[in-house]
């Protein structure tokens, strides 16, 4: 957790503060884009219900924070224009939010991956000494739990099921272990917010985050990857290819008629 007394919160400039904030924002609406995409093709009806209340949770999630960020920021944006009008190299997610679903599998271990990331990480901003941000880490830390519950749950069904739901997950899990890099790797900015208290290091979270997937996989029968080098820094706007597809769907209507309302 983190105290007060580890932090000077008015050394953190706002546009620092901004950066941050858009990292957690941009990751959730993201990832809840890319969920959205299962909405009536999901297995089952169940699944169907559950992949669309995952998706409005985050999308949730990136409301207060962007809302925030919009704050923060001072430009007289608000949550919608900074979601609907920044071009990708603007954005700060994680690279791997915005991986593609492909199948059920593949969503699944994404979300494993980023679920226990979130759980960790908003368990520790909760005692953030910025206390608007550990007011939105207090609400988001009931839905990470959940969304935690669905996808490991689903992980170790598909992997400790057939010989081919094995084979699909596995395969899936090793495509996307090399984005996990960046969700534990700390940068200039990642330092300086910890060094204030506003987000914790990540080795802490490194720790905990390995834990949790390392005692999943194990349920799933699954093996964890070697570590691999990762050339894409969402979190400082270098993409894959994958985002600029995506928000061109997202933002199209915003785009085509700025400012529309319904």
């Amino acid at each position: 957790m983190i105290t007060a007394a580890e932090s000077n919160t008015d050394a953190v400039s706002a546009e620092q503060r901004l950066r941050y904030l858009l990292r957690l924002a941009d990751t959730s609406l993201v990832l809840g884009q890319r969920l959205s995409e299962w909405v009536g093709h999901a297995p089952t009806l169940e699944e169907d219900l559950a992949l669309g209340n995952i998706t409005l949770d985050l999308i949730g999630q990136a409301r207060l924070l962007l809302a925030y960020a919009a704050q923060v920021e001072g430009r007289g944006r608000d949550e919608d224009q900074l979601a609907f009008l920044r071009d990708a190299a603007e954005f700060c997610n994680v690279s791997l939010a915005e991986q593609p679903n492909g199948d059920f599998g593949q969503t699944i271990v994404r979300q494993v991956l980023l679920d226990a990331w979130q759980v960790e990480l908003y368990q520790s901003l909760v005692g953030s000494t910025d206390a608007q941000l550990a007011s939105i880490a207090a609400k988001a830390m009931k839905e990470c739990r959940y969304h935690w519950r669905f996808s490991c749950g689903w992980l170790v069904r598909l992997g400790d099921g057939t010989e081919e739901s094995h084979a699909r997950v596995q395969a899936a899990l090793d495509g996307l272990w090399r984005f996990t890099g960046e969700l534990l790797t700390p940068d200039a900015l990642d330092a300086h917010m910890a060094s204030h208290g506003i987000a914790p290091p990540l080795a802490a979270i490194r720790s905990r985050w390995e834990a949790r997937i390392d005692a999943a996989l194990e349920q799933a029968t699954l093996r964890r990857p070697p570590p691999a080098y990762f050339p894409w820094h969402g979190k400082r706007g270098v993409h894959t290819e994958h985002l600029g597809h995506l928000l061109a769907e997202m933002q199209h209507l915003q785009r085509v008629h700025p400012g529309a309302t319904w």
